[in-house]
This record gives C-alpha cells, sequence and structure tokens, in this order.
C-alpha cells in the first residue's frame, strides 16, 4: 500500500472485473465512479451505494473536471466505442484498462490519440460469472496485476496505474504488450479453450458421462460456464497468439494420441505435465525494489525484471 494521495478513478463498466475495481477503489479511499450501459446494472450499483451512470459524457466530464483515473472496464467489441467517448469528452485524462489483451487496445488507443497518458493494464483475476452481482471487493486481493512498460510510457499515469492495483491488494508484473498478449494466450486463453472442448466431450457422452462427472471435470471445465460472447471477446482478439500456442498443444495431443495407440502409454505427456505443474507449484516471485521510475532506462530495467518473475509491491 501508499500513502500518496489518491486521485479520482472513473470506471468504465462495471460487469465483473471493472465493478469489483470500482467496489475495491472505493474501499480502499479513493473518490470512484463509474459507467454502465444497462440501466439495470447501474441501478443495481445503485441500490448497493454506489455512483454508478448510464450517462457517459456525464461521466467523462466529471473525470476531466477532477483529472481522474479512467478504466477502461469493457470487452474488446466495446473499446472503440469508449476510446472514441474519452477522446470527446476527457482527452487529457491518464487512462488504463482491464481487458484481457494489450496490443490491440494499444492500437486502438494510438488511433484515438490518446496514447502519450496511456498505460496498459490486466488484473489476472476472475471467475465464470458476469455483472454487478457477480462483483467482489476482495476478487484482486493478493493476485497478479499486468501492468505496461511499453516504450512511451509516462511515469506520472505508469505510477497512478500502479497505485491502484496495489490499493487493490494485488502485486504487479511490469511487462509490455506483445509479450503479455503470448503469456496470457497460454495461461489464460488456451485454457478457456480446452475447456470448452472438454465441455463438449462430456456433453457428447450422455446423461451416463455427465452423471459419472467428478471433480477433475468440474475443475477442467469450470471457466465453460463463462458467457459465450465474454469468451469470445477475450479470445479472438489475440488470435495470433493463440492460434500458436493452439497449433503446439494439438502437436502434443497428437503424439500423444499415437503413443497411446501405437504403444498403449501416455508416459511422455503425463510425465511432462506433471513436471510443468511442479515448476508452477514451486515458483516463487520476488521483489523489485531497486529500479526507479523515471530514472534512465526504467522501462527497460522493469521490463527484464517482469520476465525473471519480478513483482513490485510497493510504490514509494
Amino acid at each position: 500500500m501508499t500513502s500518496a494521495k489518491k486521485a479520482p478513478v472513473c470506471v468504465l463498466g462495471t460487469g465483473l472485473i471493472g465493478g469489483s475495481l470500482l467496489r475495491a477503489a472505493v474501499g480502499a479511499g479513493y473518490d470512484g465512479w463509474g459507467y454502465n450501459r444497462s440501466a439495470v446494472g447501474a441501478q443495481a450499483a445503485r441500490a448497493d451505494g454506489f455512483d454508478v451512470t448510464e450517462d457517459l459524457p456525464a461521466a467523462l466530464r466529471r473525470a476531466a473536471e477532477t483529472d481522474a483515473l479512467i478504466v477502461v472496464a469493457v470487452p474488446m467489441p466495446a473499446v472503440d466505442h469508449m476510446l472514441s467517448a474519452i477522446a470527446d469528452y476527457a482527452p487529457e485524462c491518464a487512462l488504463t484498462d482491464v481487458v484481457s489483451v494489450k496490443g490491440p487496445v494499444a492500437a486502438a488507443v494510438r488511433e484515438h490519440g490518446l496514447a502519450e497518458r496511456y498505460v496498459g493494464g490486466h488484473p489476472m483475476a476472475g471467475t465464470s460469472e458476469s455483472g454487478w452481482a457477480a462483483t467482489d471487493p476482495t476478487l484482486f486481493r493478493d493476485t497478479v496485476w499486468a501492468v505496461g512498460v511499453d516504450q512511451g510510457t509516462r511515469v506520472d499515469p505508469w505510477s497512478r496505474v500502479v497505485r491502484l492495483a496495489l490499493d487493490c491488494g494485488s502485486v504487479v508484473v511490469p511487462v509490455v504488450a506483445a509479450e503479455h498478449d503470448r503469456a496470457v494466450a497460454r495461461i489464460s486463453h488456451l485454457p478457456h479453450v480446452l475447456a470448452e472442448a472438454l465441455a463438449l466431450a462430456g456433453a457428447t457422452g450422455g446423461e451416463l458421462a455427465l452423471g459419472l462427472a467428478a471433480g477433475s471435470f468440474r475443475d477442467g471445465t469450470r471457466v465453460a460456464g463463462t458467457a459465450p460472447d465474454l469468451v469470445r471477446a477475450i479470445c479472438e482478439p489475440n488470435s495470433a497468439a493463440l492460434l500458436e500456442v493452439l497449433d503446439e498443444t494439438l502437436t502434443v495431443l497428437g503424439a500423444a494420441r499415437d503413443s497411446l495407440r501405437d504403444k498403449q502409454s501416455l508416459a511422455d505427456l503425463v510425465e511432462a505435465g506433471h513436471d510443468a505443474r511442479q515448476r508452477y507449484e514451486s515458483a516463487r516471485r520476488w521483489e523489485i525494489t531497486d529500479i526507479r521510475p523515471g530514472d534512465r532506462g526504467w522501462l527497460e530495467e522493469l521490463r527484464a525484471a517482469g520476465e525473471r518473475g519480478g513483482v513490485i509491491t510497493r510504490l514509494n
């Protein structure tokens, strides 16, 4: 946590992630408000005591007047509309997002002339549920929040985004957009694809298969419970990186199929997978303490530290 003065926060989109962020930020002492295009969603948030409006220009005018940090928290298909409104009503505000892919968002930000004040973000948290009713102010506690360190990133908006992430209970991993997108294709987007395929395999087996399904099926298919349009909005904008790792995974599965057919053995896949899981379980983060934002080469140093497993836990 940090004792620095907390600037206001305007959250555009108060579904699971954006709404949880608004709850966490307000709970951490921020002056925060939000926008939701759904009147039902906005009313639900207001009923819980949160300042959420269906009037996007009004929310953005308020952000401009108070120099708020604007957080874009909508699915990728709605990002362009949000950025267009920001360019019209609050172009000087610091800007971040919580979209699951960073390259396409950064490109859209540049197209709207907002790059100078933009810092990409992605909290690695979520559930299969959606909407304001699913929001949780503790959603980001003890989780990782990716924050961009791409060339051209400025210290002030970057520090504001990092401070918000820390105050929401996360640790920060500094990463550039392209590397972020390649990584999440492996650990977030591919799992969605595999969960859908596994759920389909179980259902194709009929009522007996579903009746016998237990823990491994339930855990492996959890994210298949996510609304289909949201899964598409998460995965499809990262198609190039996802295709690469999907091809790699199909090769691995093909080799396992051939081994099972020819040798009645899954040893290679099972042992390699077990070792990989053990590597994940034993991975340890370390705290980045010796890089001062704004110093010469700070972005590249933070990028390199993030690649080696470093995290930011406080902002001086």
